[in-house]
């Protein structure tokens, strides 16, 4: 009993100072539910407030507005309460005694709260994470990267100290939104080595991300985008979670998702299609002017006719109530989808001239290309936006901008170039790299044309600027020491100036670098030979070489540009069949995978070649994929769908004539009976002459019909029949189809029908084409795969092919109409 007495005090005192040590400071902040109670917390307790309470007054701040929606933040009322700048002095007192989890989480929500980066707090903050940096875990590295970023100090020394840290430790990062956040932050500072090894991390720690997480893998994509690098296998990865999440997403991040695929070049139907579906459904609820106008900029140029006009005639209800940077965004889409809502577009372009002041030289580019390729008549309007770009132009120094400011001025019309325009180009174009060169060279060109003197003499400024053009491209290309960035400057360089002037020097240059080609690049050369339509058997026997012994390497959509030069150009390297047999087994597990007009190009490709593989061609002409197909077509670009279609059909027209055991019926018949009758219908003078001197060889013009159009829809430029001794056979009647004197040719209503005249025993028909140089490669006298195509198919359908190239015509030796006809007589009758 006496023992318990003398215990009884000792508990009381014990229980007595447990009551006392309560953190009722801390206390009374975590009951707040709104933000002026947490600042009325703050006030009443400044004097008792440790680094611990004001770290979570001002997480809760953030906690608070991170909650509510962007348009319902109330941050700017928060930076103006006295108790805030309370806490900020607090805060920057207290520096030194924040552990760096607090430090870094605390300079993070300031910023977010926009103190401004150049406060004192801030400063001090950002200075002492600078000091502790190496110490840093990853978790509080990755997010003052961000924050770094943010403020625009991507290329800072302090960020390339953080790229370093990030090589070093790569291995220990076990947390994808750490490594995205770190991987968009050093984008701008990352080599090669270290891109990959980030790429490969960030696909090992996707297999482990929250699969409702769709912000990591938007982050991945970003960073892809910034450096330039389409790396398929995380891109699909990353495709696979955003499907999974296509319920959650809002307008906002779909327009960023296909936005960065847009860029990267990365087309995938199926989440384009469930995007579209998608954001027709956030219509009903996407009611504010900031929301609305990231769902229009996105829907309009991918939606049907109905929506469309829904959507604009909303937009033009809220079109007072956009900013300078939805307004922008709108009147791009409006360009996108070839509008031809006026009324829509003159309210939109009255916002836009309101806010004219606030916008960028890159955005006051964008307004006035949309304007221009919408023809939009306002002479006013497209003054003052020269008066702008002309300003901009001769302020700046940065070779992109410089070059897009010129694109976009060279579309206005002039009088001719102010002088200092050209002078500042002038300074420029040592900086600029091929692609941007090539950019400048069409904007002279177009200058000239339009110059008053241009009839007369070239003026010498523009003849400066192409020498200075020609000069600096050449250079570059001779000191040029890596392929890739090469490649990545040629890839859409190819015009008129760029061919006359540096495409040889290129060719050289890519020699020179052969040892280069890798399984990484050969797509994008390959893609770069098919484009420039010249023959270098050196580049492409490499390019074989390394696509057979590397096949496992290739990503499996890369086998289609990989072959294209070769069947497009008709090149058959040393291992031909090796190459395509190697191809065609890369590709074919993944058959599904494809997008279905990827597809159907592939195939064309192959069939090219005349290469069918069974499985691919009995999956591109089933039911269901030609469903699918259908769907993914409305939401193509009308150029990719003409293309698309056109593919399918010639593919059709191929498998039909070349494989009938694969029992594919030809169902484009309808497609071809309206094609043919848009089509243009006049001919060459070339063709004309040809027309008139096979009448006098063959001994009449009722011996030979012109534009002949053959089952399967061959246009052939010229018919005619010989029995088994040679001996020319008229056609009966009048010709279907001739060719009036002013060279057109003129179609009867059965033309299109075709019906062919009954040959005699040992009679056949010969199919006579003039192979203009489209049929030819540009360096060599080297046919390509379509004439070559065209010739096998008219052979299956009974023609003796007769091919009368351009270059033999038009030579030297055929310079008289006798030795035309001795031509023609010896090609057609032997």
């Amino acid at each position: 009993m006496f023992r318990l007495q003398c215990v009884r005090p000792c508990l009381r005192r014990l229980l007595h100072h447990g009551v006392g040590s309560r953190d009722h400071v801390l206390e009374g902040l975590q009951i707040c539910s709104a933000d002026d109670q947490v600042l009325d917390v703050v006030g009443k307790n400044r004097t008792k407030l440790t680094v611990e309470h004001v770290s979570c007054a001002v997480r809760m701040l953030w906690d608070f507005q991170k909650e509510r929606p962007e348009l319902l933040r109330t941050v700017h009322l928060i930076k103006c309460h006295p108790q805030f700048l309370t806490l900020r002095v607090l805060a920057e007192n207290k520096i030194s005694l924040m552990d760096d989890l607090t430090l870094v989480d605390m300079l993070y929500v300031f910023l977010r709260l926009s103190v401004e980066p150049h406060d004192s707090l801030v400063q001090q903050m950002v200075s002492e994470a600078w000091r502790r940096v190496d110490g840093l875990p990853m978790s509080s590295l990755s997010k003052f990267a961000v924050i770094l970023h943010d403020q625009g100090l991507h290329s800072s020394p302090l960020m390339g100290h953080i790229t370093n840290i990030l090589d070093q430790r790569l291995s220990s990062i076990d947390n994808a939104r750490v490594l995205a956040a770190l991987m968009v932050s050093v984008s701008s500072l990352v080599s090669a080595r270290l891109r990959d090894a980030l790429i490969s991390r960030a696909e090992c720690l996707l297999d482990t991300n929250n699969p409702l997480n769709y912000n990591t893998p938007r982050r991945m994509v970003q960073f892809l985008r910034s450096v330039k690098y389409t790396h398929r296998p995380l891109l699909e990865k990353c495709n696979e979670i955003f499907l999974r999440n296509i319920a959650r997403l809002d307008a906002e991040n779909l327009s960023i998702i296909l936005g960065l695929y847009q860029s990267l070049q990365f087309n995938n139907c199926y989440f384009r299609l469930a995007a579209k579906e998608r954001l027709i459904e956030l219509i009903d609820t996407s009611t504010d002017p900031y929301t609305f106008s990231k769902l229009f900029a996105t829907l309009a140029p991918i939606s049907s006719a109905e929506i469309r006009e829904r959507l604009e005639n909303t937009t033009f209800l809220l079109a007072d109530e956009f900013s300078a940077q939805q307004a922008l965004a709108v009147v791009e889409a409006l360009e996108e989808s070839q509008s031809r809502n006026l009324s829509l577009l003159n309210k939109i372009t009255s916002v836009i001239q309101k806010k004219l002041h606030v916008y960028r030289s890159v955005e006051v580019a964008r307004i006035t290309q949309a304007l221009f390729l919408l023809h939009y008549q306002n002479p006013e309007l497209f003054a003052a936006l020269r008066t702008i770009l002309v300003s901009f132009l001769q302020r700046s120094f940065y070779p992109f901008e410089v070059t897009m400011l010129t694109r976009v001025l060279a579309m206005l019309p002039s009088p001719r170039l102010d002088e200092g325009v050209a002078q500042h180009v002038n300074n420029v174009i040592a900086q600029c790299n091929l692609s941007e060169l090539n950019t400048i060279s069409f904007a002279v060109a177009k200058w000239i044309r339009t110059d008053p003197s241009y009839r007369h003499n070239t003026h010498s400024k523009y003849v400066r600027l192409l020498q200075r053009l020609s000069q600096c491209g050449r250079e570059r290309l001779q000191t040029a020491d890596q392929l890739d960035l090469v490649l990545d400057e040629i890839k859409f360089a190819p015009g008129e100036w760029f061919e006359e002037m540096l495409l040889e020097e290129t060719f050289v240059t890519l020699n020179r670098m052969i040892d280069q080609i890798n399984p990484s690049n050969i797509a994008d050369l390959a893609f770069f030979l098919t484009r420039t339509n010249r023959l270098n058997p050196p580049l492409m026997e490499r390019i074989a070489s390394v696509a057979i012994e590397h096949i496992d390497e290739i990503h499996f959509s890369a086998t289609y540009p990989t072959l294209l030069p070769f069947s497009v150009l008709n090149y058959e390297p040393a291992h031909a069949d090796e190459l395509y047999d190697a191809c065609i087994k890369r590709f074919t597990p993944h058959i599904s995978c494809f997008d279905p007009h990827l597809l159907v190009l592939l195939a064309y490709c192959l069939a090219l070649a005349d290469h069918f593989p069974e499985e691919l061609i009995r999956e591109i002409f089933s039911i269901d994929f030609l469903g699918k197909l259908d769907c993914q077509l409305e939401s193509l670009h009308d150029s990719l769908k003409m293309r698309t279609k056109q593919r399918l059909m010639e593919l059709n027209r191929a498998v039909c004539l070349e494989c009938p055991e694969f029992q594919v019926p030809w169902f484009h018949e309808r497609y071809c009976q309206h094609l043919q009758k848009k089509v243009n219908g006049s001919v060459s003078p070339v063709q004309q002459q040809i027309h008139t001197m096979l009448g006098e060889v063959l001994g009449g013009i009722n011996f030979v019909r012109a534009a002949v159009v053959t089952p399967y829809f061959y246009t052939i430029d010229f018919e005619c029949k010989l029995d088994k001794h040679l001996k020319p056979l008229p056609y009966s009647g009048t010709s279907t189809l001739q060719i009036s004197e002013r060279g057109k040719v003129l179609w009867d209503s059965n033309s299109l029908e075709n019906a062919r005249d009954e040959l005699p025993a040992g009679a056949h028909r010969v199919a006579i084409d003039f192979m203009d140089s489209k049929f030819f490669c540009k360096n060599t006298h080297h046919m390509k795969g379509e004439a070559l195509m065209r010739k096998r198919h008219l052979e299956i359908l009974g023609y003796r092919v007769v091919q009368i190239p351009h270059f033999e015509w038009n030579s030297m030796e055929l310079s008289t109409p006798h030795a035309w006809k001795r031509y023609l007589r010896k090609k057609i009758l032997g």
